[in-house]
């Protein structure tokens, strides 16, 4: 709590109105069961869907065959798959697909739309960074831009990758959407400081529209939800723009990853959550970004909506007896009924919103609390 009090008074200093931002809490709530009874938004025309992470289910030590299965059989419209270049090109000479095949298999019988993300360097799920050791015989310098003149090699394998995962899955009806870098020319999380530059970013695009030119492209950012969130990024992102900035200029479709309260710190059973998702300056924000990406011709989706915890460990805590305060069941549908009624989206309203951490669902389930899956089946059975 001390420290918590510190970020607040640094801020007071720097002349940044954090504190109104900041909340101190008991990290684990009670599960109580209001989720049960919480109005739902209609979703209108809004695709719902879900984000699928086989890293994720992995750390979680979950069956990948099962938990897809298990998802995919709520009736939600759209999923989104990644191609993840360490994975489908575990050594050099070796393309072994067969992971995203039997994804895509599996959500084409089950009626799905798909969205694949392509990559190459970045892939949602942490740690986001998928590029094999044996293209990339040293780390990326930090601080750097990564752009075609300084990692040419990079580029062209990333390029052929992205190449040969489009023309393998571009005969597929069900997919939708090509996903391209994953928050693209962001900083990786707060871990590293290099950055794609957009020359980078629009030489892998120009690929997919080369290979597949009929089909979107999809490029998403995270949406700053507080004062502090929105200056750290624009301070990170000054000399080139960011990634929503990115995706207004160059992609089809603007994907918003939407994280209303992620925690800062914790001391004991206290945890500083940031949560500015309230306050007039991140609404501002958001109408004059989406203003500008209607302007231009782009359809705007909710890529992540939170509804895992973001707490200040990399695999959002399990706790027997409560949820984490950042996420719970309750603010799952929450952070929904806030998103589906933002104003300013015009009569067809959100493209689509995909929930984010149906594996973090599975693993509460597995330890006896359905809560999180409930949640989601009342959105699923009450926004129509």
């Amino acid at each position: 709590m001390r420290r918590g009090a510190a970020v607040g008074v640094l801020a007071a200093v720097l002349g940044l109105p954090l504190a109104a931002d900041v909340r101190v809490m008991r990290a684990v709530r009670p599960l109580d069961g209001k989720w049960q009874h919480m109005r739902v938004a209609s979703r209108r025309s809004t695709l719902l869907g879900i984000s699928f992470r086989p890293p994720q289910v992995d750390d979680l030590g979950l069956d990948a065959r099962a938990a897809l299965t298990r998802l995919l059989a709520y009736p939600f419209q759209l999923i989104r798959l990644g191609a993840y270049w360490k994975r489908v090109e575990p050594s050099p000479g070796r393309f072994e697909p067969d992971e995203l095949d039997w994804q895509i298999d599996a959500a084409e019988r089950a009626g799905k739309q798909i969205i694949v993300c392509v990559g190459a360097l970045k892939t949602f799920g942490y740690p986001e960074f998928f590029v094999p050791a044996h293209h990339l015989p040293r780390p990326l310098q930090e601080g750097s831009l990564v752009g075609p003149t300084s990692h040419p090699a990079l580029l062209e394998a990333g390029c052929a990758f992205i190449e040969r995962i489009v023309e393998r899955y571009r005969d597929r009806a069900a997919i939708v959407a090509w996903q391209v870098e994953h928050e693209s020319v962001d900083p990786l999380g707060l871990e590293h400081s290099w950055r794609l530059t957009t020359s980078f970013v629009q030489t892998e695009i120009a690929t997919v529209r080369r290979v597949d030119a009929g089909r979107p492209i999809l490029l998403n950012g995270f949406l700053p939800t507080s004062i502090l969130g929105g200056v750290q990024q624009w301070w990170a992102t000054r000399d080139q723009g960011d990634s929503l900035a990115a995706a207004v200029r160059f992609a089809d479709i603007l994907g918003l990853d939407v994280y209303p309260r992620l925690a800062l710190l914790s001391v004991g059973p206290m945890t500083a959550y940031l949560d500015g998702s309230r306050g007039r300056w991140p609404k501002r924000v958001r109408e004059q970004l989406v203003a500008r990406a209607l302007a231009a011709g782009r359809r705007v989706m909710v890529s992540e909506g939170q509804a895992e915890p973001w707490e200040t460990v990399t695999t959002p805590p399990d706790p027997r007896d409560g949820a984490m305060a950042s996420c719970t069941p309750e603010r799952l549908i929450e952070n929904y009924n806030t998103c589906l009624q933002w104003p300013g989206l015009g009569a067809a309203g959100l493209y689509a919103y995909l929930f984010w951490g149906a594996e973090y669902w599975l693993k509460r389930a597995q330890g006896g609390d359905e809560s999180y899956l409930g949640a989601f089946a009342r959105v699923l059975e009450h926004s129509a």
